[in-house]
């Protein structure tokens, strides 16, 4: 969680008791707090910080390592809040106020017999001991400074104020309700600039920011974070402003999907007759991580994201986006795409046609002159193959001759009570 612009330490001690290292180094707390219930947490980092005091780290019971490099620890008694983490093996407090005491370094020594290490430097025990001796002297002389330091900080807190109120006056007025930007929005309409005369006059005002001379506070640190802030805003403001590039078209209005290659990488795209697939290489610089592209198939064209730039390619046939495949070269870095054709797209193999007889050419040509001539074809039917009855020859007569087409009837084959009508016509 370092260098994340933190203002204060919260939640922490409730969602993430398991810790063992914390880094919240280069952030802008002011106040060391919410770290109680971290109870195995062995390492903290605190530097480059607001701190001013050492404080609630007494149920942190495996701390072993504790950084505040580069913070405002004026008060060295503060220290002694750390006699109960019996497990604090090293403590940083290079940069800090603190460190310019005299007798510093002995009164650490002497406050915290745990300590093994201060300031990247072993504690012999010699030195321990010699801590040990004059401590009362040590301490009174440490309590002196402290008041001086107190006291500074509270002038550096009236100036820093007093600064504030004249760079920014009537800003405390109850009766102005304009803001800064309203007022300085309001002075641009009435007395437009030039944009070269705007940026001058932005650039002294940042040159002036930067060059004042001012004390090393909390309070300095966090104007100059505010001052960062604000002009990253601006310019984001001047980018939002501006004109936005034209996104490019992939599908016209009309369905048409287009041929796009942003990143203009060299690609092949061939098929592959023995597999039935369509395959395209795309040349994929080498050494790029994979996670920075984005394949997406579909069924008449293949998308490829490289970098937030986009490549795709019309495919020359219908093809399956679920069975298609994507693969990274381990040696080139180049992309391969795999897509097998639709079910209904099948290839055509080339085949050798075979010698034909004089007779069948012949009965070919004709055949081939009846289709040109959009003549009906007549079909051959052997007799002697038919399975079906031949209601036509039902009937024969006695010889090899044709049917007979009536047959007389002898009298006996009557019925009784026959009636021969003459007029009634034959059955067949």
């Amino acid at each position: 969680m370092h260098q994340q612009d933190i203002e204060r330490i919260e939640h922490i001690d409730r969602w993430c008791r398991e810790l063992r290292i914390l880094y919240l180094q280069n952030n802008l707390i002011p106040r060391i707090e919410n770290l109680g219930r971290l109870k195995k947490l062995e390492y903290l980092n605190l530097a480059l910080n607001n701190i001013e005091v050492i404080e609630n780290l007494e149920g942190c019971e495996s701390l072993q390592k504790l950084d505040l490099t580069v913070n405002f620890v004026g008060l060295l008694s503060s220290v002694d809040s750390l006699k109960h983490n019996v497990h604090l093996r090293e403590l940083f407090l290079v940069g800090n106020p603190c460190t310019e005491f005299q007798g510093y370094r002995q009164y650490v020594v002497a406050a915290l017999p745990q300590l093994k290490w201060l300031d990247g430097t072993e504690i012999s025990r010699s030195e321990r001991i010699g801590a040990s001796q004059g401590l009362e002297q040590v301490r009174r002389r440490v309590r002196e400074q402290e008041t001086a330091y107190l006291r500074r900080r509270e002038e550096q807190k009236e100036e820093d104020a007093r600064r504030k109120k004249e760079k920014k006056p009537g800003c405390d007025d109850i009766n102005n309700t304009d803001s800064q930007d309203d007022k300085e929005n309001r002075e641009l309409q009435e007395n437009p600039r030039s944009p070269e005369r705007a940026a001058q006059e932005e650039e002294e005002q940042e040159r002036e920011f930067w060059h004042t001379p001012c004390s090393f506070t909390p309070e300095s640190r966090l104007e100059a974070h505010r001052h960062l802030e604000e002009k990253k805003k601006k310019a984001n403001k001047k980018e939002t402003g501006k004109k936005t590039k034209t996104p490019r078209t992939l599908i016209t209005a009309d369905g048409r999907v287009m041929n796009v290659n942003e990143p203009k990488l060299a690609f092949t795209l061939t098929e592959d007759e023995e597999n039935n697939a369509v395959v395209l290489d795309l040349a994929v610089y080498r050494h790029m991580d994979t996670s920075l592209m984005d394949v997406d198939v579909q069924p008449t064209y293949a998308r490829v994201s490289v970098k937030g730039k986009i490549f795709q390619v019309v495919l020359p046939a219908e093809v399956k986006p679920d069975s298609s495949t994507a693969q990274r070269s381990q040696t080139t870095g180049h992309l391969v795409l795999r897509m097998p054709r639709a079910g209904g797209e099948l290839a055509v193999k080339k085949t050798t046609p075979r010698p034909q007889r004089q007779s069948q050419r012949c009965s070919g040509s004709a055949d081939d002159q009846n289709r040109k001539n959009k003549l009906p074809e007549r079909l051959e039917v052997d007799p002697s193959k038919r399975t079906s009855v031949d209601i036509a020859n039902i009937v024969r007569s006695s010889g090899d001759g044709p049917l007979e087409t009536s047959r007389t009837v002898h009298p006996d084959d009557l019925s009784e009570g026959f009636l021969d009508d003459p007029e009634v016509p034959p059955l067949i």
